[in-house]
């Protein structure tokens, strides 16, 4: 739930940094700096590198959670908020169906029921400025949905029983992604320079509170959950974004909105309480 928190409060930070930077450019700093603060904790906590298995394993997911974070960057530049919040939240139908098939056992027909209607009050949530024709947008965010789900899935499978800790393993994740991004941002870096004092400040939150935390807490969340619990939560994150927009950017909550918000609580609520009582039963 707080990774939802961090990636909802961070929208109106992102919409800025897009306005004074080229979005590859944002990426990249975002890594770079995340990349650093980690590794400075990992060596303070004598964190050891990971080997073998481990370190492509550690790669793998650095790789999908970069792929993740651009294609989602770059799609909410062509769609609306609507069309972008609808989208990616499809995740937490995604997540369920890929992890169900690769586990061979299939969640119970009421969590889908429930993730049903999160979808449906997301919809409600963001649809303040309505719903527009599919562009190019949409596809990269339904692709940046699909690849969100995989990337959580892969977390569990691939982490389950393994002694690599989680800040070793998110350590690797944010060099692997810095050092994607930094040399597709290769070209566009010298508009570092023209950064104001403001962009660099936004820059550390994205950096330390929407990577660092967020990526952090989500590793060591899936790996003592399942996938499928955590992409339900993780799915309340539209909501997070419209408290933010509310209660900083000051925006208005409509009475349609707020009864999509009170789906997704509810909705999440009862689907949290399906996946603890069917992991129980049939463990993951």
């Amino acid at each position: 739930m707080g990774v939802a928190l961090v990636w909802g409060s961070s929208y109106l930070v992102a919409k800025d940094l897009t306005v004074a930077a080229p979005v590859l450019v944002v990426l990249a700093l975002r890594y770079v700096l995340s990349a650093a603060a980690l590794g400075v904790v990992c060596r303070r906590a004598r964190g050891r590198v990971p080997r073998g298995r481990d370190l492509a394993v550690g790669v793998l997911l650095g790789c999908t959670q970069a792929a993740v974070l651009t294609l989602e960057t770059f799609g909410v530049a062509g769609t609306s908020a609507t069309n972008a919040g609808l989208i990616i939240s499809l995740t937490v139908v995604f997540t369920p169906l890929l992890d169900g098939a690769w586990g061979r056992t299939a969640l119970p027909a009421p969590f889908f029921a429930a993730t049903a209607v999160a979808v449906v009050g997301v919809g409600l949530l963001v649809s303040g400025d309505g719903v527009r024709a599919p562009g190019w947008g949409d596809g990269l965010m339904l692709v940046a949905a699909a690849v969100r789900a995989v990337h959580v899935s892969l977390i569990g499978r691939l982490t389950a029983d393994r002694p690599v800790s989680s800040l070793v393993l998110t350590t690797v994740q944010s060099t692997v992604g810095a050092v994607l991004l930094s040399v597709a941002a290769a070209p566009q870096l010298g508009s570092v320079v023209h950064l104001p004092p403001a962009a660099w400040a936004q820059l550390a939150y994205l950096a330390l509170a929407c990577t660092v935390f967020a990526f952090l807490a989500q590793t060591w969340a899936v790996r003592r959950t399942s996938p499928s619990r955590a992409s339900l939560l993780m799915g309340t994150e539209p909501l997070w974004a419209v408290a933010v927009g509310v209660s900083i950017g000051g925006e208005r909550l409509t009475a349609v909105a707020a009864v999509g918000a009170v789906l997704v609580l509810a909705a999440t609520w009862y689907g949290q309480r399906v996946e603890s009582a069917h992991r129980q039963a049939v463990p993951v």
